[in-house]
């Protein structure tokens, strides 16, 4: 969840690791803090609390800081309330760690993830001796280090090594030693973290986006295992203290695609973005007009075969899966289950034989996805990941992987990679009817067709924002807001309610609009905004009497719909029109104004979009 930026090499590292540290702040900007090395010199700790700009402004942009090794931390509080003191990086000498200065310690650390023992590990290092100033569970692991690496006489490999296996939950770790300058040790359990070299200088993070000015060429570092970094050169070794080696990937992303380009904020930046990143999605699948998805391995026997799907995820991704799930089982006849992934981890699963478990996850490091699907691998189920990541750990784990094309997106709430998610799962399930016999050849190339035309539609939509924008203005006070709809309107209404609530922090919930009358409508009253959602046209005539409903209750109802369903103006007081497509494929068009109108609310109401309170972007702990 946070983020975790280091560096060694010729050049000054605290300007590297400030901006690194820019390009990570969507994991997590409570406080944030660095340490630099300066040869044979004591480790310089600099800390504040807030967002990064407290941190550059004290450091005057870093060029305080003299040294060419580092490690910079972005804070997002799990154990701890946000402050300097418990704000990384974390020292093993028994010091205040709230200040800024050198300090005389044998180690120095950040971490990401949560170390579910620590109070134990707490209580054998208080009994040794050790003496705490912070109230984190990195402190405690910075310290457990120091006590082997101290104890043992041992170098520090080893010295992670002993404290691994002692350690029970997640982690990304990045430290220094004292008798090392010049060197990172850096360690990860269900964490992501990445390591890249280039031209005498070695970096690593949590994400991509924050090495995308330095290197395309990248390690990712698996699970329990460690890497030593000196300045142009990596090592890797396993719990055993054996050095292993590692391939390199080669990332693709733009540079440019981790900055603003002009926009207020990444957010709308990448609302606009989404006819290209759908349009690089179709691109890697639509091969010569056939769906190619011979990268999987989901050749045809393959899909032939598949009994049932099982579809796991969290947040924006389990409504993508909501929204495939209509879409699966109208086209392929095929049995579909749609399970947040921290409820499947926890639940006796019954697995039904020949199924395919589909995990979709942005990012490929979400911590309950990642559980999910290790829980069903454990239970011999054959698993696709659906990610936006190369070389994320779903993506490494996964026995067939569908990648998008998202490119990375720096926004908490997600816009683009959720569009190319859908744009993955249409594609999926055009080929699994088609290699079942399920539609024929005039209606595949009908598909793909409609597919190709999205992005231009999501164009013409994106070109109407300025009466989405007014309309946000006009309701940004409201205190509720309900989304209904039916069949797949319904699950676009569940992304819509969440972009408001993310967002704005304005109270909404989405529900099927038959179920309005089971208890929901006894909240509706005067002036309570509703917006129903109605592109399918079977169901527009039920969800408008819905909406009635509401309306003669007090609400004020906003329609969006298609184009040529003029009569929605009869019901509702303000309409969001958008092009026509066939009817599996409008979630990709109709979630587009609900993105605008989460985004214009909030800004309207003065909140920083990009960064909503509480929230990351990368959920990597449960």
């Amino acid at each position: 969840m946070c983020g975790i930026v280091g560096y060694t090499g010729t050049n000054q590292a605290a300007p590297i690791l400030l901006d690194g540290l820019g390009k990570l702040e969507y994991r997590g900007y409570d406080s944030a803090g660095i340490a630099i090395r300066n040869g044979e010199e004591l480790a310089e700790v600099v800390k504040s609390t807030g967002k990064l700009r407290s941190l550059i402004e004290k450091t005057d942009s870093g060029r305080t800081l003299a040294g060419t090794c580092g490690i910079g931390h972005t804070r997002w509080a799990t154990h701890g309330e946000p402050s300097q003191t418990n704000a990384h990086p974390h020292v093993s000498g028994n010091c205040s760690g709230s200040g800024s200065g050198q300090v005389e310690s044998e180690v120095v650390g950040v971490h990401n993830g949560i170390i579910e023992n620590y109070l134990e590990l707490k209580e054998k290092l208080l009994r040794h001796g050790y003496q705490f100033y912070s109230d984190t569970d990195t402190e405690v692991v910075v310290k457990l280090i120091d006590y082997y690496y101290k104890k043992y006489k041992i170098g520090p490999v080893d010295a992670i090594n002993r404290t691994l296996v002692r350690v029970r939950g997640t982690y990304a770790l990045a430290l220094m030693f004292r008798d090392y300058p010049g060197e990172i040790y850096a360690a990860r359990k269900d964490a992501p973290m990445i390591i890249g070299i280039t031209n005498g200088e070695s970096y690593l993070a949590s994400d991509v986006p924050a090495l995308l000015n330095y290197t395309r060429n990248v390690y990712y570092i698996d699970n329990m295992q460690i890497a030593r970094l000196l300045p142009g050169e990596v090592h890797f070794f396993d719990l055993n203290g054996d050095e292993v080696s590692l391939e390199s990937t080669e990332i693709t992303w733009d540079a440019k695609s981790a900055e603003k380009n002009g926009f207020e904020h990444f957010m709308i930046k990448e609302i606009y973005e989404q006819p290209d990143a759908v349009r690089d999605t179709l691109t890697s699948l639509i091969v010569d007009g056939r769906i190619s998805l011979k990268d999987t391995g989901l050749d045809e026997d393959v899909l032939k075969s598949v009994s049932s799907f099982r579809i796991v995820a969290c947040g924006s991704a389990w409504h993508v899966g909501m929204a495939a799930q209509y879409i699966l089982e109208d086209m392929t006849g095929v049995p579909v289950r749609v399970e947040l992934a921290s409820e499947y981890r926890y639940r006796k699963i019954l697995p039904q034989e020949r199924e395919l478990l589909i995990v979709i996850s942005q990012s490929g490091e979400t911590a309950d996805s990642l559980a999910a699907l290790r829980k069903a691998k454990d239970l011999g189920v054959r698993t696709l990941a659906v990610v936006n990541v190369v070389g994320s750990t779903i993506a490494r784990e996964a026995d067939h992987v569908l990648y998008t094309h998202a490119g990375p997106e720096i926004a908490v709430a997600t816009t683009k990679a959720y569009s190319s998610q859908l744009i993955a799962m249409y594609c999926l399930a055009i080929q699994t009817a088609y290699d079942l016999g399920r539609i024929d050849d005039e209606k595949y190339a009908y598909y793909l067709s409609e597919l190709n035309t999205i992005p231009e539609k999501i164009v013409r939509i994106l070109e109407e924002k300025e009466r989405i924008q007014w309309f946000a203005a006009k309701y940004s006070n409201a205190r509720d807001i309900f989304y209904i709809g039916r069949g797949l309107d319904y699950a676009i209404s569940l992304e819509g309610s969440l972009k408001a609530k993310e967002i704005s922090y304005v109270h909404s919930e989405a529900y099927a609009a038959g179920e309005l009358k089971h208890g929901t409508i006894s909240l509706i009253e005067e002036n309570v905004l509703v917006i129903g959602v109605l592109t399918q046209d079977d169901l527009f005539e039920k969800t408008v009497s819905n909406m009635v409903e509401c309306k003669a209750r007090g609400a004020y109802l906003m329609a969006l719909t298609t184009y040529g369903n003029y009569n929605a103006e009869d019901s509702a007081s303000f309409t969001v029109y958008v092009p026509k497509t066939d009817p599996h494929f409008m979630a990709s068009l109709a979630v587009v104004p609900l993105q605008l109108l989460g985004y214009y609310i909030g800004v309207a109401r003065g909140l920083d979009v990009d960064k909503p309170r509480n929230l990351a972007k990368s959920v990597t702990v449960e």
